[in-house]
């Protein structure tokens, strides 16, 4: 018998894993927001967007940081 990755509980079998990758079919993000009004949809974009923002802001400001220290 042939050596069986250890998986974690709750991970599945051979049959669960096989289930899911031919079955369930791929992972899709289009319209991961439902059930919910218009206004929390939109909410929720504006929340994602400053998240984005802030992110960009934080690498701007790390690699100016780098760049300082180089031109020292």
């Amino acid at each position: 018998m042939a050596a069986e990755e250890k998986k974690a509980p709750g991970e599945g079998g051979r049959i669960l894993s096989w289930v899911f990758k031919n079955l369930a079919g791929p992972p899709t993000v289009e319209n991961a927001v439902q059930g919910g009004s218009q206004q929390a949809r939109d909410l929720w974009k504006e929340d994602l967007e400053r998240r984005k923002q802030w992110s960009r802001e934080q690498r701007e400001r790390k690699r100016a940081e780098r760049e300082a220290r180089r031109s020292h």
